[in-house]
């Protein structure tokens, strides 16, 4: 599993740039940061959210100041990003996730306190935008027990080489199923978050499709 010290050592970063040739250099990665938080709404100030919809749900690696369950609308997962490293490689590659737009998202949301906020932001960004797949952007987000939230999320960003158009279950099922890398396989991945979507009491039926699709290839 990832761990925050090989984000923060640099292994993580130097792991990528054994097996892609378009991976993000450190200076762009902090320039994504950057302009991120420039574009931070003027209303907010302070504590920072981030909302999580993947292994961040399960394996933040983050010193958050609080994690409370929430749902962003307008957005649904999707395995969108091709992946040749993690966990996939350039022979067998995968599918990583991402969002796109429509429909909703349940997930966690983590608040970063004002004062750590940068220096957790850094150890998210090199994990997120090591290959720049995705595109920060600010959205609101309902928590869990009442409240709304203005936080960070990562969306697919269709410009980039690694999108691709179709990630129906179909098309992405025996990809998934065959690929793998130095974290793990890919449909470990999915296996993982079906796990903790569940443990969150949140539904996601394209995630559950995959997963036992996944199942019924293994056999």
């Amino acid at each position: 599993m990832l761990t925050r010290h090989a984000i923060t050592s640099g292994a993580y970063l130097e792991s990528f740039y054994k097996e892609c040739a378009d991976i993000w250099s450190a200076e762009r990665i902090q320039q994504s940061l950057d302009a991120t938080l420039a574009a931070r709404p003027a209303q907010q100030s302070g504590d920072i959210w981030v909302f999580a919809y993947g292994s961040l749900i399960w394996n933040p690696l983050l010193d958050y100041a609080e994690r409370r369950p929430a749902t962003l609308d307008g957005w649904h997962r999707s395995f969108c990003l091709r992946m040749v490293a993690g966990r996939g490689s350039a022979d067998t590659p995968g599918r990583m996730l991402a969002l796109e737009p429509g429909g909703s998202t349940q997930g966690m949301a983590f608040r970063l306190d004002a004062a750590k906020a940068m220096a957790e932001l850094r150890v998210m960004w090199v994990r997120e935008m090591v290959a720049g797949s995705y595109r920060p952007i600010w959205a609101r987000v309902a928590l869990a027990g009442g409240g709304v939230a203005t936080a960070i999320v990562f969306v697919a960003d269709t410009g980039q080489p690694q999108y691709r158009a179709d990630s129906s279950v179909g098309a992405i099922a025996h990809l998934v199923g065959a690929a793998s890398g130095a974290f793990g396989g890919n449909a470990d991945y999915v296996f993982q978050l079906e796990l903790a979507l569940r443990e969150l009491g949140a539904e996601d039926a394209y995630i559950a499709s995959l997963a036992d699709e996944l199942r019924l290839r293994a056999r």
